[in-house]
């Protein structure tokens, strides 16, 4: 079924990273969403009713919800795919993770209004009318959203898409919500004991687990994430691929939206090598990996002198002694100031966020041990960007 709809809906259907075809498998997506759960609150809320269960209600209402929020999504692809502007230069993507934040606050509005049902269910229970019908009506509506928490998961997975996999999730919630609604059903006959309230708060909580999950995820995104490891090391293997490139550092990503990301990130180049040699390497840097990853990536060029042996013998010590204050810390931006009798050191050292030891204690650890060898030294104290704080960019340089 899925494979037909995207051939069917989506022209282009391979090409995930233009625009125009990331809004058409939004578009489609969004329109099963409709249909689907349309169809499960009109079946469900007739049987609720008929049955007197406010679980099977309360899970109708659910799917409604789940109804707004494809359309929800629907107008965010739409307006997302708008092109950048003189307000907005950077595009209008980031509307998905306010769309899916939407959706997740609808989530949690849907689950407190069921609780406060459930609640009055369990102070006057009244007796539900099971009947096989019921049963058969929640099993195909276990059925079908089964069907579509794997249909939006691979397509969320697929284009990118946070709204997407919000839904996913979502509607796996509602296959744990169901199964626990069609538990009550057939057991509290059984039992001589109604727990159709009792089920409609683990409904409920089902119901907000489920929104807090999504509005987490999407509040990380629209505050600001660092590059996950995986782009980080796919960047850095690219401009390692060119030769001329020693070194990598301060690497700095980050997104506006689903496949948009904006990077800068500083290269180390031979400083023998003519200034202009050097330049045009990076601007063919920047160009490709624009064309190839579609990252927009500034580059800062570093000269760094490699054949002085004096230069290389200090930087070897330092490292050292960074390394046995934390092996966490790694050093970039090396050089030297000469003068008569002392030598000045230049340097940055970057420090992972669980780094244990605060700056003050780096810098002053770093100076002391330096001055045993009556070295002085200007040290600047760096954060990570990346998403994982333990990933260190491999360095290959020699200084």
């Amino acid at each position: 079924m899925q494979k037909f709809l995207i051939h069917r809906f989506v022209k282009n259907h391979d090409n995930i990273k233009n625009p125009e075809v990331r809004q058409a498998y939004g578009t489609m997506s969004s329109s099963v969403g409709i249909v689907v759960n349309l169809l499960l609150f009109t079946i469900k809320f007739v049987a609720g009713t008929l049955s007197g269960s406010i679980a099977i209600t309360g899970d109708a209402v659910n799917n409604l919800s789940d109804a707004g929020s494809s359309v929800i999504s629907l107008i965010s692809f739409k307006i997302s795919n708008k092109p950048a502007d003189l307000e907005h230069p950077f595009g209008h993507a980031r509307i998905e993770y306010i769309a899916a934040s939407t959706v997740a606050i609808i989530i949690l509005l849907i689950g407190v209004e069921l609780i406060k049902s459930s609640i009055g269910k369990i102070r006057q229970p009244s007796p539900v009318d099971f009947t096989w019908m019921t049963a058969c009506i929640l099993i195909f509506s276990i059925a079908a959203k089964l069907w579509l928490t794997r249909f939006n998961s691979s397509l969320g997975k697929r284009i990118g898409s946070t709204v997407m996999k919000a839904t996913a999730a979502d509607s796996l919630a509602d296959v744990m919500a169901t199964t626990v609604v069609l538990f009550s059903a057939v057991i509290s006959p059984l039992i001589g004991f109604q727990l159709d309230g009792y089920m409609g708060i683990a409904v409920a909580l089902f119901i907000m687990n489920s929104g807090l999950g999504i509005l987490k995820e999407t509040l990380d995104s629209i505050l600001g994430q660092g590059p996950t490891e995986e782009l980080s090391e796919q960047i850095e293997n690219y401009i390692h691929r060119y030769p001329g490139i020693s070194g990598i550092h301060d690497l700095v990503a980050h997104n506006y939206g689903p496949n948009r990301w904006f990077a800068s990130v500083h290269v180390e180049v031979d400083a023998a090598v003519d200034i202009l040699i050097s330049h045009d390497l990076i601007d063919t840097i920047e160009r490709d990996i624009m064309s190839e990853l579609s990252i927009h990536l500034v580059i800062h060029m570093d000269p760094v002198v490699k054949d002085d042996p004096l230069l290389n013998e200090f930087c070897t010590l330092t490292k050292s002694i960074v390394s046995a204050v934390d092996d966490s810390l790694t050093l970039h931006d090396f050089r030297m100031v000469r003068g008569s009798a002392l030598k000045k050191l230049v340097f940055d050292v970057t420090v992972p966020y669980d780094c244990k030891k605060n700056d003050h204690q780096i810098l002053d650890e770093i100076e002391s041990e330096l001055k045993k060898q009556h070295i002085n030294a200007v040290i600047t104290i760096d954060r990570s960007y990346l998403t994982s704080s333990n990933y260190k960019i491999r360095k290959s340089r020699t200084l």
